[in-house]
């Protein structure tokens, strides 16, 4: 068929097969497409949607249109993906869980943009933490320490980028297959056997509600598993922070309290919940899981692998010990409750965009970071506060102050009744 008539088929509500859509998009990839015929087609697949079978096969030609990771070699290969949100710095306690129960994580992760965190962004806040890795270090950090964690600097799904820039100009990236295929492909073409995925709902997420949240995981979940992969996906509330700081350096240290069992109670429990959908997917009982995933916060073995890894990927682990050695901008300023009551509302957006103001975020890709700024929240809504008590804590080098206050105050709010507060762990998405 030629191009025209694809987009017709589309058009029509017809389903591509493999071979018309590496025509298709594989032909975009390799520049033999132009970008207003995929425009038309991208706008039919908006209107018309693909089925999960169409969507696994768009997925395994966006994924094949670069490299693909081989990491049959190593034992027991996990990779976990977040949708995005604020103060997440998810991986920098779960991949030295997942490594201390003996499964091995070799992934590749982002940089930050606009009010969501990057975790390559956070691990240089450590002092000669280096994001490049030969393939050979690579595969070698993998097997001995059981993290390897690199940023995206490989050939991994071109197609997928190409095709990306061209719907954020055609109004068609709020489209489930779509955005579901975009992700599944970098995970996919990344190696990994196992996949779990956490997909943000709320006001700091991608997805704003449970429902389309719930539509992304089960694209993903099912397009993994036709594509041979064992995933599992939860969905988690992003309506406020995770943690209680947001910032690179401020995020990092969180992440040591944490493996340390001093962190955060929401941060751990999420933690523990992806360590134990990971360990369900390699066979052990879910009361088994949970229990082995405890212990290795416990008897400090996941802090150990942290800082192995620091350590292997040329950082300073000393600061791994001792976090106070960490850049914090000296500034401090506050935001306090305006009245008494309960705390109804820490909007994770505002806190996002409050990092940001201060320099601590990047509007745009090459833009540089300040490590050291960031905002700490103090209160998690359904805590009761007074007048006059501070909820947020503002960490800056006097850039965005003002900005960064405004935002977090209109961020805030108390009620007189205690709020509903959704829990952490909104559900489980399975094949």
């Amino acid at each position: 068929m030629t191009i025209p008539e694809l987009i017709e088929k589309k058009r029509n509500g017809g389903e591509h097969s493999r071979e018309e859509l590496n025509a298709l998009v594989g032909g975009f990839a390799r520049a033999q497409v132009p970008d207003y015929q995929v425009a038309a087609w991208l706008m039919a697949v908006f209107l018309r949607g693909m089925t999960p079978r169409e969507t696994t096969d768009l997925t395994l030609v966006m994924a094949e249109s670069g490299d693909v990771l081989d990491l049959a070699g190593l034992r027991d290969t996990v990779d976990k993906h977040s949708t995005g949100g604020v103060g997440d710095k998810t991986s920098l306690v779960l991949a030295p869980m997942l490594a201390a129960l003996n499964l091995t994580v070799a992934k590749m992760s982002g940089r930050g943009l606009a009010h969501t965190g990057g975790t390559i962004d956070k691990l240089e806040s450590i002092p000669g933490w280096r994001d490049q890795l030969s393939d050979e270090e690579f595969l070698s950090q993998a097997r001995e320490v059981g993290i390897a964690l690199v940023g995206q600097s490989k050939n991994l799904a071109p197609a997928d980028g190409l095709l990306y820039a061209l719907r954020d100009v055609t109004a068609t990236v709020e489209s489930v297959p779509l955005i579901a295929s975009s992700i599944m492909s970098k995970k996919i073409a990344a190696g990994a056997k196992t996949i779990v995925l956490d997909v943000k709902v709320g006001a700091g997420a991608f997805m704003k509600t449970p429902e389309d949240a719930e539509k992304l995981a089960q694209a993903m979940v099912e397009i993994g598993t036709l594509a041979g992969r064992n995933v599992r996906a939860l969905l988690t509330d992003m309506s406020a922070p995770l943690g209680h700081m947001a910032g690179n350096s401020l995020e990092v240290i969180e992440a040591i309290w944490t493996l340390r069992g001093e962190g955060p109670r929401d941060l751990l429990d999420l933690c523990l919940a992806l360590a134990e959908e990971a360990l369900v997917a390699h066979g052990e009982t879910p009361r088994r899981a949970e229990e082995r995933a405890r212990n290795v916060i416990r008897d400090g073995s996941a802090l150990a692998k942290l800082r192995a890894f620091v350590a292997a990927q040329g950082g300073d682990a000393s600061y791994i010990d001792d976090p106070s050695k960490f850049d914090v901008a000296p500034g401090r300023a506050e935001v306090t409750a305006e009245s008494s009551g309960f705390l109804s509302e820490v909007d994770a957006l505002a806190v996002g965009r409050a990092v940001l103001a201060l320099g601590g975020g990047r509007e745009r890709k090459d833009e540089a970071i300040d490590h050291g700024v960031g905002v700490e929240v103090l209160h998690k809504p359904g805590d009761e506060v007074e007048a006059g008590e501070v909820i947020a804590r503002v960490y800056h080098r006097e850039r965005g102050v003002e900005r960064a206050l405004t935002l977090l105050r209109e961020g805030l709010g108390v009620a007189n009744e205690p709020p509903s507060v959704p829990p952490l762990v909104l559900k489980r998405v399975g094949a």
